[in-house]
């Protein structure tokens, strides 16, 4: 279920071999003038995209963020993930167009395109041969520092090698190339070749938490408060819901027939955890509860799709507007980080 994108020890792009080694910062890097990183994506974080993974700092087989939280994971071959991911919406958000920008100023020193915007899964054959960022581009921005932006949209790359670019500048679409499935923008930060987590940057006292100088601008730290998990997609359906038609932007129809075999609400989350708990109720247009359900969570999952409803009996469900909240609730042992909700709506008519 989630972007798999390994460390890139051998990874080329546009002809260009990176060679990187594994997390953390070197002596040097403290002594260079750090970046200053804005959002490197153009959306409202928590309302059209969200972070799903953060950089591993776990130097072994476990995981563990910047927050000593456990959004983050081991990639192929067991390497630590090496990088931020923001997660826009659905297949459908990815067609319409979300924008990679360039987190700082920099100079374009690699960029691919052509790849096919495909589920890991469905991929045949598999990604390999180096590829796993699938489109992407590398800017360096001087004193060491380096930004890399992976999965972009095949033919949206906006930028050539040697091109000069200012912070905010369209490099791509956010798209589903390489390794990983589901669309969304991977960016890794690296000073001398080493990984550099922006939420932490050079130094940091303490084992957990922000650094003493984050790389992010602090209105772009504002706006990416640490999410452990979260209900980032809701919809009615009219039928059992399949996860592919929703993650691809299906069940986006707000305004159903009031004959409708049933009225079902569904929900896409990240990171839940074993003992968390997930509310799914349904107001009519009388206030009253049409439906609700209560889903205990009985292992971790990265990413979990779930829904539940109520069948039409009688002719007709009853005009007007319907509510669907989605709660995602700490259960003994596995407190949320943030009490999760979304709110959807429906008209019957």
């Amino acid at each position: 279920m989630r972007d798999r994108t390994p460390p890139f020890r051998r990874q080329v792009l546009g002809g260009l071999i990176l060679l990187a080694t594994a997390f953390g910062a070197g002596p040097s890097a403290a002594a260079d003038p750090a970046l200053a990183l804005a959002l490197p994506i153009d959306c409202v974080p928590g309302e059209t995209c969200w972070i799903v993974n953060y950089v591993d700092h776990d130097p072994g087989p476990g995981v563990r963020d910047y927050a000593c939280g456990q959004a983050t994971y081991n990639g192929a071959g067991g390497n630590a993930h090496n990088g931020t991911d923001f997660a826009i919406r659905d297949g459908r958000a990815m067609r319409e167009g979300v924008a990679v920008l360039a987190a700082a100023d920099g100079v374009v020193t690699a960029a691919r395109d052509g790849e096919a915007d495909a589920d890991l899964k469905a991929s045949a054959p598999p990604v390999s041969g180096g590829k796993e960022c699938g489109n992407g581009v590398v800017l360096d921005h001087g004193n060491g520092w380096e930004t890399q932006y992976c999965h972009l949209r095949r033919g949206s790359v906006a930028v050539a090698p040697r091109r000069k670019v200012r912070a905010g500048e369209r490099l791509g679409l956010v798209g589903l190339s390489g390794f990983t499935q589901f669309p969304h923008l991977h960016m890794t930060v690296r000073h001398a070749g080493k990984t550099i987590d922006p939420f932490v940057g050079t130094i940091r006292s303490s084992g957990c938490g922000l650094g003493e100088a984050p790389l992010w601008r602090p209105p772009t730290l504002a706006a990416l408060p640490y999410t452990l998990n979260v209900v980032y997609h809701a919809g009615f359906a009219d039928e059992k819901p399949a996860a592919a038609k929703a993650r691809d932007g299906g069940y986006a129809d707000s305004a159903l027939a009031r004959s409708i075999p049933a009225l079902v609400l569904w929900a896409d989350l990240f990171n839940v955890r074993t003992g968390h708990r997930i509310v799914l109720s349904i107001r009519g247009p009388d206030g009253q509860t049409v439906s609700e359900s209560t889903y205990p969570v009985e292992k971790d999952q990265a990413r979990l799709f779930i829904f539940a409803g109520k069948p039409l009996k009688g002719s007709q469900w009853p005009a007007g507007d319907y509510e669907g909240v989605i709660r995602l609730e700490g259960g003994d042992g596995a407190p949320a980080a943030r009490p999760s909700e979304m709110t959807v709506r429906a008209t019957l008519r």
